[in-house]
């Protein structure tokens, strides 16, 4: 069996997703079998990756490929997909066997070894659910421990929330099951990063207070000569040893929650820290959907120098955008009411720029949604179910929603039309979604699949374009294509490309290997890192 390393956190957003990613390419660097695990994620930008096959009903024969009919795929989320990218192995829904997805009000969508279970609220999943969703993390640990050398698992939130010690399945039950040592991460940019490690030892329960082999501080600024009493009077308080203080960076990891978006009356702007004058910028405009997922997507984008991607409230203007980009939404009949409520459906038909929607910001921009959306809230289901609702009206195209949900990776034949035009070739990327989409015109139809090109994958007309695939924007090609329009509707000269950064696994890594003992990590896990 692997030895597993916890990395768990005094609090949420302290830095243990980049711990844990850099951990998972330094031993993997080192020749060193490992995998990410997560026991319980809550997020809404989730990967689609195959099922383990012990999971799975009707798995695929030795030597068959997996396809998107006998239900291969599944859901976990968007950390662990770029953790086991970072350790070098393909990821399975083992690496988060648990996915909380939230919808509205107060439920969640339950994942279960990346297949939908239902909603419900956080009462229900402990009263009925977290006793099979305890049985599918310890199963899924086992059996990436079997096949590997050291498991890097990741904790949520912190792992001293005493209110749910009996039933905190991403730390403390896994610390318990895997036997993990366990790193702590505490936050200094926060302020009280001293008293939050030590109050977080003092309340981790009795048992697992002796797995912890030692703490690293993130988000350092300033002279380290100035923190290390701290750091004496601490370890001599605690017998703990800071084993790392990494400085304040962003290795460009991908967000995990809508935590990291501006709230959805405020906007804020992502990537205009590269250096390039206003002036000679353009501003990719995203609304800011109460219900966003995937908002991933994106980031692709914002790492283009000269783009600006800018959140902004549905009440905002379009005027001063060159281009708009509509993610996904885990509820699209409630986000599209929100739309219209606001009128940014009204500013939307009014734009003459190019205008992108990703899934079910494809599914926004057609003239009608109609069906059973199990995802909407009761209200809006109960009105969709009675009526067509109209869509924004960009597109001709209609959306039927049933039980069923479509999630698998795949890759397309692309042959651009609209913002897209001159993009050509294979495009990868995932589908996860609920509902179907018909043209109810004939219509442009870029996007291909063995050959046949529909309105189910995606459609344009004139400078509009939406399509199912998540990922679009990772696609060099598509990237690049899309960038020189939203340029050429701006009038303006595309910076001259900059010197490509290293990845953020590469990134992560880094900043755990030159600034963490790795060897005192080693001595006291009395593992070979």
């Amino acid at each position: 069996m692997a030895h597993t390393i916890l990395v768990a956190g005094t609090a949420s957003h302290v830095g243990k997703s980049t711990v844990a990613t850099g951990l998972c390419r330094l031993l993997a660097d080192r020749g060193i079998s490992v995998a990410p695990f997560k026991a319980q994620n809550m997020s809404n930008n989730a990967r689609a990756v195959p099922r383990a096959p012990e999971t799975m009903v009707a798995a695929p024969a030795a030597g068959e490929t997996p396809d998107d009919t006998n239900d291969a795929y599944g859901e976990i989320g968007v950390s662990q997909y770029v953790q086991a990218r970072a350790a070098r192995v393909s990821p399975t829904t083992d690496c988060n066997p648990v996915l909380l997805k939230p919808r509205g009000e107060g439920e969640s969508q339950l994942v279960v070894d990346g297949v939908g279970v239902g909603h419900y609220e956080a009462g229900q999943y402990y009263d009925a659910h977290w006793e099979t969703a305890r049985a599918a993390a310890v199963a899924a640990h086992d059996r990436l421990a079997a096949a590997h050398d050291v498991i890097v698992a990741e904790g949520a939130g912190s792992i001293a929330e005493i209110n749910l010690h009996d039933r905190d399945l991403a730390n403390v039950e896994t610390a318990r099951f895997a036997d993990a040592d366990i790193v702590l991460v505490g936050d200094i940019e926060r302020g009280g990063v001293f008293a939050s490690l030590v109050g977080t030892l003092e309340l981790m329960p009795d048992d697992l207070r002796d797995q912890v082999i030692g703490v690293v501080i993130t988000k350092f600024l300033g002279d380290p000569e100035l923190l290390a009493p701290g750091i004496d009077a601490f370890e001599e308080r605690t017998g703990v040893d800071v084993i790392g203080v990494i400085p304040y960076d962003d290795p460009g990891l991908p967000a995990e929650d809508s935590v990291d978006l501006p709230a959805t009356d405020e906007r804020a702007v992502r990537g205009d820290a590269d250096g390039v004058a206003p002036e000679q910028s353009v501003t990719v405009a995203v609304p800011r959907l109460p219900r966003v997922s995937n908002f991933t997507d994106l980031e692709p984008l914002a790492a283009e120098p000269g783009v600006r991607i800018a959140y902004v409230p549905l009440d905002a203007s379009l005027d001063n955008a060159d281009a708009v980009v509509i993610p996904g939404t885990k509820n699209t009949v409630d986000d599209l009411l929100a739309i219209r409520e606001a009128g940014f459906d009204d500013e939307l038909r009014a734009f003459d720029g190019p205008i992108v929607g990703l899934c079910g910001g494809y599914q926004l921009l057609g003239e009608r949604l109609r069906g059973v959306d199990t995802e909407a809230s009761s209200a809006a289901a109960t009105e969709l179910a009675s009526t067509k609702l109209p869509g924004i009206g960009l597109l001709p195209v209609e959306t039927t929603f049933t039980p069923e949900k479509r999630v698998v990776d795949t890759t397309l034949d692309l042959d651009g039309s609209g913002p897209l035009a001159g993009a050509n070739g294979s495009v990868a990327g995932y589908e996860i979604h609920m509902g179907s989409t018909e043209a109810s015109e004939v219509i442009e139809t870029p996007f291909a699949r063995d050959g046949e090109a529909t309105a189910a994958l995606g459609a344009s007309r004139g400078d509009v374009l939406g399509c199912y695939l998540h990922g679009l924007f990772e696609n060099e090609t598509v990237r690049t294509v899309f960038v020189d329009r939203v340029f050429d509707a701006a009038s303006r000269d595309r910076p001259t490309e900059s010197t490509p950064e290293p990845s953020p696994y590469e990134q992560a890594a880094d900043l755990v290997a030159d600034n963490c003992s790795l060897e005192a990590l080693a001595e006291v896990s009395e593992t070979d890192l």
